[in-house]
């Protein structure tokens, strides 16, 4: 007996799944938002897509960083605004505070590693370059999920106060 093959999902389940998992994202970063800040040593290393419609910053910083970046937030963060449809967060960049706005469509990762918490997402239609190459004057990051080798993380490590 020959097996059908599946229908087609005209319901796109995978697409609302991927929505519904972003909304996570979103009630996460309300609570980074509240007065209360942070619980406990929770904090989040947030990798999005820089040339996604929507995604907004300072071009010298996001022209580092082609395909996609990652943000740490931790201990300093400025002015987190998690909207309907995107966040906007300030961080410190070369000692120099900068704003970046992303929509929750643009975010691959979110990975919150006091708790070993992530979640990845399907990347956009843009296709990466395996053949970049890391920068030895990027900050380096504490170790986080596995990353692909052209990913460039953002650490706020070095700008903390001791």
């Amino acid at each position: 007996m020959a097996q059908e093959p599946p229908a087609h999902d005209q319901m796109h389940y995978e697409a609302m799944a991927q929505e519904a998992l972003r909304g996570v994202i979103k009630a996460a970063l309300k609570r980074a938002a509240s007065p209360e800040g942070l619980p406990g040593a929770h904090h989040f290393y947030i990798t999005f897509k820089t040339e996604a419609p929507g995604v907004s910053g300072p071009v010298d910083l996001l022209s580092k960083y082609p395909d996609e970046m990652t943000i740490v937030l931790q201990h300093q963060y400025w002015d987190l605004a998690p909207g309907e449809t995107f966040f906007s967060v300030t961080l410190k960049f070369g000692g120099q505070p900068k704003r970046v706005s992303v929509p929750y469509a643009a975010v691959t990762r979110f990975y919150d590693p006091s708790v070993q918490f992530l979640l990845q997402f399907e990347a956009s239609a843009a296709p990466t370059d395996p053949g970049a190459e890391d920068h030895p004057d990027e900050p380096e990051a504490e170790p986080g999920p596995p990353a692909d080798p052209a990913e460039k993380v953002v650490s706020l490590d070095q700008f903390r106060k001791k």
